[in-house]
């Protein structure tokens, strides 16, 4: 199968920037265990995140309103502190036994592909930086990854697009924003790349489907990454 793109000729691109969670990796739910942990450690209430919250909002986002929802308020800086914390320290020890973790079809085999093109590849994830690069632990996939932009860095999908390209212009002289390919699996991610300016590459591996990636403007659609990838 092919990928589905707007575009009869594709550029090969110089970085490519990738997702994590339903993108790389399904987690089996380690992070709303570790979220729901975290709140029933500090508060006594084992919020279920996924009442609060929607598929590719960033961790400040999910945290600041599943807080605002189950104690009726908007946290202070320490308690988003204390929380961070406790979400982390959850997650580092319980995504090593989560029964549903399994890396997605394809991954690997395209990460070492874009590599050995000489293609530059970073992570872009709502997820904060410890907590996405935890996630990557059991498949052992942090080794393909340079740098990143994460929810820690903002909690805009955007803005942290975009500041994970600036990092990319650091490593790369005279990169263009159109050289850059982002890799997600929600709408979200879609409409943050197309604000930034780079290519956005949809997979379907997570909760929305082809159709739905492109009517958010996914600028190339995959089923999955044993598609192949645009460019290459």
């Amino acid at each position: 199968m092919h990928p589905t793109t707007k575009s009869t000729k594709t550029a090969k691109p110089v970085v490519v920037l990738f997702d994590v969670d339903e993108t790389l990796v399904h987690t089996g739910g380690s992070g709303a265990r570790s979220w729901k942990a975290a709140f029933d450690k500090l508060y006594g209430i084992p919020a279920d995140i996924g009442e609060h919250s929607s598929a590719g909002e960033t961790d400040p986002q999910v945290a600041r309103a599943t807080f605002n929802a189950v104690l009726g308020r908007d946290p202070n800086d320490d308690e988003l502190s204390r929380l961070y914390a406790a979400y982390l320290l959850h997650l580092a020890e319980d995504i090593g036994v989560s029964e549903g973790y399994q890396v997605l079809p394809g991954v690997e085999k395209v990460l070492l592909r874009l590599g050995k093109a000489g293609v530059i590849l970073g992570l872009v994830s709502g997820a904060m930086e410890g907590a996405a690069r935890t996630k990557l632990v059991p498949a052992n996939l942090n080794r393909f990854f340079v740098f990143g932009g994460y929810g820690s860095d903002s909690p805009d999908r955007t803005e942290l697009t975009g500041l994970a390209i600036e990092k990319a212009m650091r490593l790369h002289d005279q990169l263009a924003p159109s050289q850059v390919y982002v890799v997600g699996d929600t709408p979200h991610d879609m409409e943050a790349t197309n604000a930034t300016g780079a290519v956005s590459v949809g997979v379907a591996s997570g909760h929305y489907s082809v159709d739905e990636l492109e009517a958010a403007g996914g600028a190339h659609v995959l089923s999955s990454l044993e598609d192949g990838f645009p460019g290459l």
